[in-house]
């Protein structure tokens, strides 16, 4: 083999050290690149754990002793025909009966049945008590307004409250017809089930749940 002169080697020893050269500073570009992202990826948004951005995955630590729906929390607009949500689907099948029957009635007079409250959990009940002794400032005046888990017909599933003053005037006016009546005289929204009211109309009022027997217990 004919031997290559060393002055023929060099263009091709120049031309692979300027591709070495050429690989180091492109990955100079690259090193640089990355470094100048990895800061803007560590902001404090980014930082969040992923259960922050989505208020429906939050671990349930931090949701720990509050309350939902399952416990009977009324979401807004609810009517005594969502089956869906507990607080109507676990109410007393009698009392809910005899609610879908007179709001189908009053419907015809443009007056729909909404619940405010209806079936709830014993911890929910606890907890609406401790928030009325906290407002009216004593176990007693709070007792005016709300019973205990022990007495309270809307943990048995006995009592739905109606909101809007159109739906509660006319249970006021025609509730007996369906066995629905007002049981305390300070919460025109309280309806209870007495089926004698059909033919006998409904007992009367106590003033306040302090009133009522069944309180007492």
């Amino acid at each position: 083999m004919a031997r290559i002169p060393p002055s023929a080697r060099t263009p091709t020893r120049q031309f692979r050290r300027l591709l070495v050269v050429g690989l180091l500073a492109v990955l100079a570009v690259i090193t640089a690149v990355l470094g100048y992202q990895v800061p803007k990826s560590s902001s404090p948004s980014a930082s969040l754990s992923p259960w922050a951005a989505s208020p429906s995955k939050t671990p349930r630590s931090e949701h720990r002793g509050a309350l939902g729906e399952a416990d009977g929390v009324v979401p807004d607009g609810v009517t005594v025909f969502d089956d869906a949500i507990p607080a109507v689907a676990k109410l007393d099948p009698s009392l809910l009966k005899a609610l879908r029957q007179a709001a189908t009635a009053a419907a015809d007079d443009g007056v729909e049945f909404y619940v405010n409250s209806g079936w709830r959990s014993p911890e929910y009940q606890n907890q609406l008590l401790r928030e009325a002794v906290s407002k009216y400032g004593s176990e007693d005046e709070a007792a005016r307004w709300v019973a205990t888990a022990a007495t309270s017909p809307h943990v048995s599933g006995d009592a739905v409250d109606i909101g809007r003053s159109n739906a509660t005037a006319w249970l006021s006016e025609h509730g007996a017809e369906y066995g629905l009546c007002q049981i305390y005289k300070n919460e025109p929204w309280h309806y209870e089930l007495r089926t004698h009211a059909i033919d006998r109309g409904c007992p009367r009022m106590y003033a306040d749940p302090t009133q009522d027997p069944r309180m007492q217990q």
